[in-house]
């Protein structure tokens, strides 16, 4: 069931990163919720593996005096949730936790390994998009700050350069602060289920009905998670109102790249895209502060 050839266990970054620059084909494990999934099915051989959950420094939420948010890649699901530092100025990234498998799981599943998984339909994957989120990468070597946009290179893949782990996840003020935000996951059963749509909006308003800024992140949309430009571009400065609204749900559409899988057709999805797109902004409009649209 599980071919498990060689188990480490380290407490250390330091200790890990030089692990995985001798031995560069471990597999790193935290939580064990996709790893151990994917070697019960066979999908992963023969695994070496370098379990990094008792490694403290990486976990945990810290607020920094300028405001940027540090989200360790350890902190499980359940933490997020919970943690005040996350309800308190992103609590659209709790919504999205909530979302994910039931308690037992999120007891245990960890936000980095959620991310390096590299699934399209990773349920912090969208909000993390739209909050602009930057990931902190350490190797032996040194290390480096990639934007998650850039992270993402395809179903499955993600730029994790050979004995390199994901320390943190960075969130920087002017990408949360004054903004309203919501997450919709849409999904064929009610929990325990993966998305066949995730959706999250988050937007700033002025004088109550004029939308400064809309950044809206989709999952399962395409191969990776993504954003919708041409959405967010037209959608600056407009005044609210069902028109509006309407509209950024259809140009949400075009950043797609939807396919007809067993859990979805193209079309079906498309469908979901514009409609929850319109749900999801109409919530963050009223979180931010504006004005209730019907």
């Amino acid at each position: 069931m599980y071919n498990i050839q060689g188990y480490f266990e380290v407490e250390s970054v330091n200790e890990a990163t030089a692990l995985l620059a001798a031995a560069p084909h471990l597999l790193v494990i935290a939580g064990g919720t996709d790893v151990l999934i994917k070697m019960h099915h066979g999908q992963i051989e023969k695994a070496e593996l370098l379990s990094i959950r008792k490694i403290k420094s990486l976990q945990g939420v810290v607020k920094l005096e300028d405001g940027t948010i540090l989200i360790g890649s350890l902190t499980t699901f359940t933490q997020i949730a919970n943690d005040p530092v996350i309800k308190e100025n992103i609590p659209v990234l709790a919504e999205a936790a909530l979302t994910m498998g039931g308690p037992q799981i999120r007891n245990v599943a960890t936000i980095g390994g959620n991310i390096c998984n590299g699934a399209t339909s990773a349920d912090s994957a969208s909000t993390l998009f739209a909050l602009d989120a930057r990931l902190k990468l350490q190797s032996n070597q040194g290390e480096r700050v990639v934007p998650i946009q850039e992270f993402y290179l395809g179903p499955g893949k993600v730029d994790l350069k050979p004995g390199e782990l994901l320390t943190q996840i960075i969130i920087s003020p002017e990408n949360y602060r004054g903004y309203g935000g919501h997450y919709i996951k849409f999904s064929m059963r009610k929990a325990m289920d993966i998305a066949t749509l995730g959706v999250a909006v988050i937007c700033k308003v002025k004088q109550g009905n004029i939308l400064e800024d809309v950044r809206i992140g989709l999952g399962v949309a395409g191969p990776t998670p993504l954003r919708c430009p041409e959405a967010e571009a037209f959608a600056r400065g407009k005044t609210i109102s069902p028109e509006t609204i309407a509209e950024i749900g259809k140009l949400a559409v075009k950043a797609t790249q939807a396919r007809t899988s067993w859990r979805a057709s193209k079309e079906y999805r498309e469908h979901l895209v514009e409609e929850l797109t319109q749900r999801a902004l109409k919530a963050a409009i009223v979180k931010a502060g504006g004005e209730a649209i019907a």
